[in-house]
């Protein structure tokens, strides 16, 4: 069980925390390397951001037209990309693991919701779900702030504000490519001859997932606030934590390596 524990963590983790340890060295590349490369990190940290993905997943699970899979998007985009840029800009920050569990409770309220939760436990009818995307949307665009805050972005306001502006057209980018993988698995599922059951398994581990990730960034606060203090077996706790430092830098010299 903690074998189980420990690979899901390291599954789901070694694409998110990938903003500490770098070399001065790389990032004075990412600054020479132009707005594009900062397009490159953008697409790359969506495409790896697990929770926002998983979000997005429950989101547009039930939506049965186009349209409105459009409006949602937009709206989840909307509310990121203004945290995302603002909070950047303006430089305001807040602990990363606890916006990162924030995250990690909407992963778990949309499986929740998608299973009718609201419903059969509490007797109510669930909360409106343009208002909750675009709150969610919001907190995931500070989430996204908290990690572009520790990438190096220059003084100057003007070429500040572009790097910014270019991380998030990649994180658009890397969206878009998810979305098209993830209706093409929903019109799967929704094809299966017993999609009802089908469902609500995916949303069971949807919050399953969820519910990972919400333990993974408490002990990650636990752990950055108590470090004498684990959670985890601590030779497994050490190998763990040694594991998501090499996958941190190598993304960084990978990333560098492509663009140049």
């Amino acid at each position: 069980m903690k074998i189980f524990f420990s690979l899901v963590a390291m599954l789901l983790f070694s694409g998110i925390l990938y903003a500490h340890g770098i070399s001065e060295a790389d990032k004075q590349a990412m600054l020479d390397g132009g707005n594009l490369r900062y397009i490159w990190l953008g697409a790359t940290h969506m495409l790896t951001g697990y929770d926002h993905l998983l979000f997005l997943f429950g989101v547009i699970f039930f939506l049965n037209n186009f349209k409105d899979v459009v409006k949602f998007v937009t709206i989840f985009t909307i509310g990121h990309s203004i945290t995302l840029i603002f909070a950047t800009f303006l430089g305001i920050q807040a602990n990363y693991y606890l916006i990162d569990a924030v995250i990690a409770l909407s992963v778990i309220y949309k499986g929740f919701d998608n299973n009718k939760g609201f419903e059969n436990y509490f007797g109510i009818k669930s909360p409106n779900l343009m208002y909750m995307v675009l709150a969610f949307g919001l907190i995931h665009g500070f989430g996204l702030s908290t990690r572009l805050q520790q990438l190096p972005l220059g003084d100057d306001s003007y070429e500040k504000f572009m790097r910014i502006v270019s991380f998030n057209v990649g994180v658009e980018i890397g969206q878009i490519l998810a979305l098209v993988v993830m209706l093409f698995i929903i019109s799967f599922l929704r094809k299966l001859a017993h999609f009802k059951r089908w469902s609500k398994i995916t949303n069971h581990f949807l919050m399953f997932l969820g519910f990972m990730l919400l333990l993974m960034q408490l002990h990650g606060y636990q752990h950055q606030s108590s470090p004498e203090e684990n959670w985890f077996d601590t030779t497994t706790h050490k190998h763990i934590h040694e594991d998501m430092d090499i996958a941190e830098k190598n993304n960084y010299r990978h990333s560098n390596s492509l663009l140049e």
